[in-house]
């Protein structure tokens, strides 16, 4: 294998964060109306549903609880990134 094809990174500890880490406001909520689905199909007992509905609530469930704290986390980080604008000082309150 030549050196070009081996990916080299400057960083010795880097752990890839989690899959649902990077997915925004929007993929978040992406995420709690596809466990919203989920979870009919499961009430409605649609193909694919498993035979014990325990456990296809229990996997929309971790969908919808992933979409929220992913969602939450997302504008948790918007409305800090709001306040620390609103406390920054201006140019003009500077002078």
């Amino acid at each position: 294998m030549a050196d070009k094809d081996v990916e080299q990174t400057d960083e010795r500890d880097y752990v890839p964060g989690p899959w649902w880490a990077d997915l925004g406001t929007w993929g978040a909520v992406a995420l709690i109306v596809f466990g919203g689905v989920a979870a009919a199909w499961v009430f409605f007992r649609l193909p694919g549903t498993p035979e014990e509905l325990a456990a296809g609530y229990y996997q929309a469930a971790r969908v919808i609880a992933i979409g929220l704290v992913a969602v939450g986390c997302a504008l948790l980080g918007r409305r800090r990134a709001r306040a620390a604008a609103i406390d920054e000082p201006n140019e003009q309150e500077r002078a």
